[in-house]
């Protein structure tokens, strides 16, 4: 038996889920009534592909930068440390589906982008590492498969 971590996706079985998905890894209640939600947006298989690094990079700056013009209440995107996907967190009144959509509206900002965002030493902690054909390969082979994001496992 597996002890149970205090990380939620230390306890989900990386060797049963089929990527790209999008699942909902938790909400969490603030004091005063507002909800955190906390999606694992996957788009690799886990321990059989990743995205490269500045592929990757340049899709979280497209992403964070894009993702606030479809859902004002995004709090945070950020990439996994496995570069597997990002954890998106949004605050209240959220649905699978919704976000879904946004990420849809999202990635597809991605494949009309000329540049990348911020992409400069005064912006960015490692400017160097970036590419913006990289972020594109990986967006469209997420929207690729868009009809099935709600398929984890």
């Amino acid at each position: 038996m597996v002890k149970k971590m205090n990380v939620e996706s230390f306890n989900l079985d990386h060797t049963k889920v089929k990527a790209p998905y999008i699942r909902l890894a938790g909400v969490t209640k603030g004091e005063k009534g507002d909800k955190v939600y906390k999606y694992d947006i996957r788009f690799k298989q886990p321990n059989k592909e990743h995205m490269d690094m500045p592929g990757l990079h340049s899709l979280e700056h497209l992403m964070a930068e894009n993702i606030r013009n479809h859902e004002p209440n995004v709090l945070d995107l950020s990439p996994m440390g496995c570069q597997t996907g990002f954890y998106l967190s949004i605050i209240n009144n959220t649905t699978d589906e919704k976000v879904m959509d946004v990420m849809e509206k999202t990635l597809k900002d991605v494949l009309k982008a000329d540049e990348v965002p911020a992409c400069n030493e005064v912006q960015c902690g490692w400017a160097a590492s970036h590419s913006l054909e990289g972020a594109k390969e990986i967006a469209e082979k997420m929207l690729e498969k868009r009809n099935e994001w709600h398929e984890i496992f």
